[in-house]
């Protein structure tokens, strides 16, 4: 029953967070939205800064799960490489896409929310590791120099395809980002 109720609140603040923004959204509206009591939210959180930290996390491994599964199923070689966009793209045509929460959060963060910021840093630093990991595994014999290269340029080009598609409402930007990717390994032979 306890987990139920933490979850719901986080389900609630998460779909609040991510349309509306973190600093729109008010714990008022998530106890209302959640049908609990406010000795019941903060029975669960001590902050709402700390609901923010579950809003992120909530969000992040539900989708570096589903990136890495989808990811998975894909042909080894360039259509691993270029999973990441394919992804993106499924996931702009959900019914409510807002781009990326984290840069969202971010955007509205001020600098004394440090906790908010690391945990934002830290996801980013996995999802650049995953990429890292299927350069590695679909492009032999990389020096780790050439991992970093390609997947932090993967990574720059899904991040800016995320928050592009986002902002002109088109999915345009995944597009091109799917088609820039190739230039990073152009030249070198891939499984």
């Amino acid at each position: 029953m306890m987990e139920s109720i933490h979850n719901k609140i986080i389900e609630t603040a998460s779909n609040l967070f991510y349309i509306n923004g973190y600093h729109s959204t008010g714990v008022n509206e998530i106890i209302a939205k959640s049908g609990i009591a406010k000795a019941t939210l903060y029975s669960h959180f001590k902050s709402k800064e700390d609901i923010c930290i579950a809003y992120l996390k909530f969000r992040h491994d539900a989708f570096i799960e589903s990136l890495k599964e989808f990811v998975g199923r894909r042909k080894k070689g360039k259509n691993q490489l270029l999973a990441i966009f394919d992804f993106l793209q499924d996931l702009y045509r959900e019914d409510q896409f807002y781009g990326c929460w984290g840069l969202k959060t971010l955007g509205e963060l001020s600098p004394k929310e440090k906790k908010v910021l690391e945990v934002i840093q830290k996801q980013k630093k996995e999802l650049l590791l995953f990429l890292g990991e299927v350069v590695g595994g679909n492009i032999p014999n990389l020096s780790k120099a050439e991992i970093e290269r390609i997947s932090s340029g993967l990574y720059l080009l899904y991040d800016s395809a995320i928050t592009e598609s986002h902002l002109f409402k088109n999915d345009w930007p995944i597009f091109m980002a799917k088609s820039i990717a190739p230039s990073l390994y152009a030249g070198i032979d891939v499984d």
